[in-house]
C-alpha cells in the first residue's frame, strides 16, 4: 500500500498482540472496500478470503481478542492532531448521541428510544436499538474547505432498563459525557479545549465538573429560557454563617427577549445552510444556580433572527471571556456531527452489523465511526501526492470533495496499489490482471447493492 497509508496503519500495531494484528489490516481494508453490509463475512469476501476454513479467527478479533479500543482512540486522536491541526486554539469538539437501530433479544444493551431523525414536534417515533455517545473533533479540512466532524471517542450508553439486572445503579447520559470529556482532557492535558453540545448537556453538575478540572474544559450548549440567573456572590462580609453562593436574581432570558430595553447587535454569521446570515445577538454574564446544585458562572448569548425565520435560542459558555460571535460560530459547527452520523450510515455500513456478543457490539460501531476519521486522514495524506478527484454530474454540480469522494479516493489506491491498472508501466513487460482479482472485482460490482 502507499507509504502514507502504511504509516497511519502501522501506528495502531502496539494496540494488538502479534497474532491479532496479522488480521487487522485485512479487516480494516475490507471494511473500506466492502459495499453494503459491514459484517465480518462481507469483509472476508471482498478481500478474496471467502474460501478459507478458519474464518472464525476474524470474528474472534471483535468478540474475544484482548485489545483496548480506548488505546486505539488515543492513537487516532494523536494522528489527527499531528496532521490536521494548524496551531489554532482552542481545539473544538462536538458531543452528541445517536441511535443505532437494532433488533434482537440477545442484544443486552438494546433499549427503546425516541428516534430523533424520524420524529418531529407533532409526530413521535420510537426505535429499538443501541444508544451511542460520540465525541468528534470539529476541524477545517483544507481540501474540502469546510468543517468536518471527525469521531475520536465513542461509548455505548445503555438505557435505565439495562441496569435493572445489574448490581450498580444506572448511569445518566451526562455521566457518560463527563467520563468522555475527562478522558479527552487526560489525552490532551495542556490544550485549550471547547466541547459543544445541545441542551442535553446544559446540566449544572456536568458544567461544574468540567470547570473544576485543573485545566478546565469549556462547555458550550443550549440554555433554557427560564434558567435562574444571578449576579456573582458578594465578597465575604466577615459575619458568621455559610458564605453566599449567588447575588441578586437577574431577569430570565425570556424576559430579556421581551424587554424593549435589551441591547441587540447585528452580526453576519455562518449559518446552518452554509450561507452567511445576519443575526441579532445579546449577551451578558451571570451565575446559573439551582437549589442543591453547585453555582456555575456562565456567559449567556441570546440569538434572534431579524427576519423571523428561526425561533430565538439561548446559548451558554462556561468560559466568560469568549465573545458572543465565537460562541455562536462554534455552536453552529455542531451540525456537522449530524452529517457524520449520516455519512457513516451511508458509506461505512453502520446499522448493518449482526453481532450478538456484548464485546463485539461494544467494539464494532466505535471502530466504524473511527474509520470515518481514518479515511479522512488517509485521503488528506494521499491528496498531497495525487489530486483528489471530485465526481460531479450534469444534475449535481459539485466543486468540492465530500466524504464519498474521499472514501472513493482511498479505495482507488487500495485497488491499484500493485500498479495493475497502470497503462504505462516502468518496465516493458505487459502486466495482466490476475484472474483472482478480476473475479473479486466482478463479484463486488455485481453484489454492490
Amino acid at each position: 500500500m502507499p507509504d502514507p497509508i502504511m504509516d497511519i496503519l502501522l501506528a495502531f500495531a502496539p494496540v494488538f498482540h502479534q497474532r491479532t494484528w496479522e488480521k487487522i489490516p485485512t479487516m480494516m481494508v475490507g471494511a473500506i472496500l466492502a459495499p453494503g453490509k459491514r459484517t465480518v463475512s462481507s469483509l472476508l469476501r471482498v478481500m478474496g478470503l471467502s474460501a478459507i476454513s478458519n474464518f472464525a479467527r476474524y470474528h474472534h478479533v471483535l468478540s474475544r481478542a484482548v485489545w483496548s479500543p480506548l488505546r486505539g482512540s488515543q492513537i487516532l486522536l494523536g494522528l489527527l492532531v499531528k496532521h490536521l491541526a494548524r496551531g489554532e486554539l482552542p481545539l473544538v469538539f462536538g458531543i452528541d448521541e445517536t441511535i443505532e437501530r437494532r433488533w434482537g433479544r440477545k442484544i443486552a444493551a438494546r433499549g427503546i428510544y425516541r428516534d430523533a431523525v424520524r420524529s418531529s414536534q407533532s409526530h413521535f417515533v420510537k426505535a429499538s436499538g443501541l444508544r451511542w455517545i460520540s465525541l468528534m473533533w470539529l476541524v477545517a479540512i483544507p481540501w474540502a474547505q469546510r468543517i468536518w466532524a471527525l469521531p475520536v471517542l465513542t461509548a455505548l450508553a445503555p438505557s435505565k432498563r439495562y441496569y435493572e439486572r445489574s448490581v450498580r445503579g444506572p448511569k445518566k447520559l451526562t455521566d457518560w459525557a463527563r467520563q468522555v470529556i475527562f478522558q479527552l482532557r487526560r489525552w490532551l492535558p495542556d490544550q485549550e479545549i471547547v466541547v459543544v453540545g445541545d441542551n442535553t448537556y446544559a446540566v449544572l453538575d456536568l458544567l461544574h465538573a468540567c470547570q473544576s478540572l485543573r485545566n478546565p474544559v469549556t462547555i458550550i450548549a443550549r440554555l433554557r429560557m427560564d434558567a435562574a440567573l444571578y449576579e456573582p456572590a458578594p465578597p465575604p462580609s466577615g459575619k458568621k454563617g455559610r458564605p453566599r453562593k449567588k447575588g441578586k436574581r437577574l431577569p430570565t432570558l425570556q424576559q430579556c427577549l421581551e424587554d424593549s430595553s435589551t441591547v441587540w447587535q447585528v452580526f453576519k454569521l455562518p449559518w446552518y445552510n452554509g450561507q452567511q446570515r445576519h443575526m441579532e445577538l445579546a449577551s451578558g454574564t451571570a451565575v446559573w444556580y439551582h437549589s442543591g446544585k453547585p453555582p456555575v458562572p456562565i456567559r449567556w448569548v441570546l440569538i434572534r433572527d431579524p427576519l423571523g425565520e428561526y425561533d430565538p435560542i439561548a446559548l451558554l459558555s462556561t468560559h466568560q471571556s469568549y465573545t458572543p460571535v465565537q460562541v455562536v460560530q462554534w455552536f453552529v459547527q455542531r451540525w456537522q456531527l449530524e452529517v457524520t452520523f449520516q455519512e457513516v450510515r451511508a458509506h461505512l455500513g453502520v446499522e448493518t452489523q449482526r453481532q450478538w456478543s456484548d464485546k463485539a457490539i461494544a467494539r464494532t460501531t466505535p471502530v466504524l465511526l473511527a474509520l470515518f476519521s481514518w479515511v479522512t486522514l488517509a485521503a488528506h495524506l494521499l491528496q498531497a501526492q495525487h489530486p483528489l478527484p471530485v465526481r460531479p454530474a450534469a444534475w449535481y454540480s459539485k466543486s468540492l470533495p465530500t466524504f464519498s469522494d474521499a472514501i472513493a479516493f482511498v479505495r482507488y489506491h487500495f485497488w491499484s496499489h500493485q500498479h495493475i491498472f497502470c497503462l504505462s508501466p516502468p518496465d516493458q513487460d505487459i502486466v495482466k490482471m490476475p484472474h483472482s482479482l478480476l473475479t473479486r472485482l466482478i463479484d463486488t460490482l455485481c453484489y454492490a447493492a
